[in-house]
């Protein structure tokens, strides 16, 4: 019996599940390559692609019945990244190559026919898989601004089958992977002193960043809320390393480039994006925008443009922070701590309240547009702004704040949140606004008197102290004052969607 074991790693969500790859090749039955182990398609389709590299690469296909087993077989297994280990395992179980360390070095890439190893998806859960169990990793050259925000000696990027066979016969090793440096970003952020006017629209884009805050601008077309929007990024402070490897990760799976420059994601799909493209999907679970937006900015523009029912499936991640798709072969949880900001027109027309244009649409045309945004979706949000033209913009001598200004507000209020409840102020739950949200007797008798006027849900109430605390450590106050209620509550979405000025 000719035998051998290879380690590599599958995918499952955010995890990269331990594959061992059996090979056996029998002495007796008809010639032939089975793959058996829950293999997709693009599993079974790499008997071709290793069967063209080994011959490429001067070995023979040994013309006897070879069974390929991928354990744990009730696990299924996808993706191309099983090439180079299989390859690996014929030749050992064949007797081609004398190899050793196979039980403490885990394989992973995809061959080409020529047998040069080309990059996979979902490469950084395997190597932290592999690194924490204890092992070595032989990786496809190419991915190493990837594998080396890692900054572990354990792994070697390899160009081609015959350096994988020379490292494990030990004729050359392979030269282990450096460490990556942290670039700096290509590219400035946009600045919030591009803005001209909209004072108000900054203070909440100031508030927002602060807290963690969602937040949709309402407004006529040209108003600066798309603007407004992008510059919310140059507002926050830059990831920490944790969440840095969260984001790299999460990229990793989704098949893109990892940042390495330490901003936070800013994501913006089109209006026509599907549910499973905003919120995760597929056969095989992949992340969606509000994952890839985790520990950053999710911004939909021309909100009530999006179908019903995608806005719909936004309010359960919005509300935990996570997503979790259940489908027939798995069922997955993605993290989605994201920052919502939205923007759109009041009306059809986009004129509503638009001191310098007539609007065109009639009282009912405004009413149904504006409910294609659900009041359940509008609970999700903290705060909303009503943006106007700017007028003559800032006065003469008093040029606009920056946005690296206004970020040293926002840390130092974001070090009074984390220090007194570990989370922003978005983040706290009922029981830690009643501990942390504090009112004096104005402030709580101005809460009660808006509550009952405007009709304010629970929800609504917890989001209004929650602004007010944020609103509070800007100023760098303890216990909540009436001017900050009255704040925040001038920002409450239950206000409605009417901005306002002449229709």
């Amino acid at each position: 019996m000719q035998l051998a074991s290879v380690l590599t790693r599958g995918q499952a969500g955010l995890e990269a599940p331990e594959v061992l790859v059996e090979v056996h090749v029998a002495q007796r039955g008809l010639p032939g390559l089975s793959i058996v182990g829950l293999p997709e398609t693009v599993v079974r389709e790499s008997r071709e692609r290793i069967r063209a590299a080994l011959v490429q690469s001067g070995f023979q296909v040994p013309q006897r019945r070879i069974t390929v087993n991928l354990a744990p077989a009730e696990l299924p297994k996808a993706g191309s990244r099983f090439d180079l280990p299989i390859a690996i395992g014929i030749l050992a179980a064949s007797r081609q190559i004398a190899v050793s360390g196979l039980d403490c070095t885990e394989l992973l890439g995809e061959l080409a026919l020529s047998g040069a190893l080309r990059p996979i998806p979902g490469l950084l859960p395997a190597l932290l898989g592999g690194l924490g169990a204890g092992r070595a990793t032989i990786l496809p050259a190419g991915l190493e601004a990837e594998a080396g925000l890692l900054q572990h000696p354990g792994l070697y990027p390899a160009a081609h089958l015959l350096e994988v066979v020379h490292h494990l016969t030990g004729e050359r090793a392979l030269k282990p992977l450096q460490a990556a440096v942290l670039a700096p970003p290509s590219a400035a952020l946009p600045d919030l002193a591009d803005v001209r006017g909209q004072h108000l629209g900054k203070r909440a884009l100031e508030i927002a960043a602060a807290g963690g805050h969602h937040l949709l601008l309402v407004g006529p077309p040209g108003t600066g809320k798309t603007m407004l929007a992008r510059r919310l990024p140059g507002l926050l402070p830059p990831l920490g390393s944790q969440e840095a490897r969260e984001v790299a990760v999460l990229r990793s799976i989704a098949g893109l480039t990892p940042e390495t420059s330490g901003r936070r994601p800013f994501r913006s799909p089109h209006h026509s994006a599907s549910a499973p493209a905003l919120v995760g999907g597929g056969s095989s679970p992949r992340p969606g925008e509000i994952t890839l937006a985790h520990h950053g900015v999710l911004f939909l523009d021309e909100l009530p443009e999006f179908p019903r029912h995608v806005l719909e499936a936004l309010r359960e991640p919005l509300t935990n922070a996570s997503i979790t798709i259940a489908r027939a072969s798995a069922t997955v949880e993605f993290p989605a701590s994201l920052q919502l900001i939205a923007a759109m027109n009041p009306c059809p027309c986009g004129y509503c309240g638009d001191a310098q244009r007539l609007c065109e649409c009639t009282p009912e045309q405004v009413r149904r547009y504006q409910q294609r945004v659900s009041g359940p979706f509008l609970d999700r949000v903290d705060l909303l702004v009503n943006v106007v033209r700017p007028g003559r913009g800032d006065a003469p001598g008093q040029p606009a704040e920056s946005s690296a200004s206004v970020r040293k507000r926002v840390e130092a209020a974001l070090e009074r949140q984390l220090a007194r409840s570990g989370c922003r102020n978005a983040g706290l739950k009922a029981a830690a606004v009643r501990a942390f949200c504090e009112m004096d007797e104005q402030g709580g008798r101005l809460l009660e008197e808006a509550a009952a006027r405007m009709g304010l849900s629970e929800r609504s109430c917890n989001s209004v102290l929650k602004v007010a605390r944020t609103i509070a450590d800007l100023a760098g106050k303890g216990a909540l004052e009436a001017e900050h209620v009255a704040e925040a509550l001038s920002y409450s979405p239950s206000r409605g969607l009417q901005p306002a000025g002449r229709g």
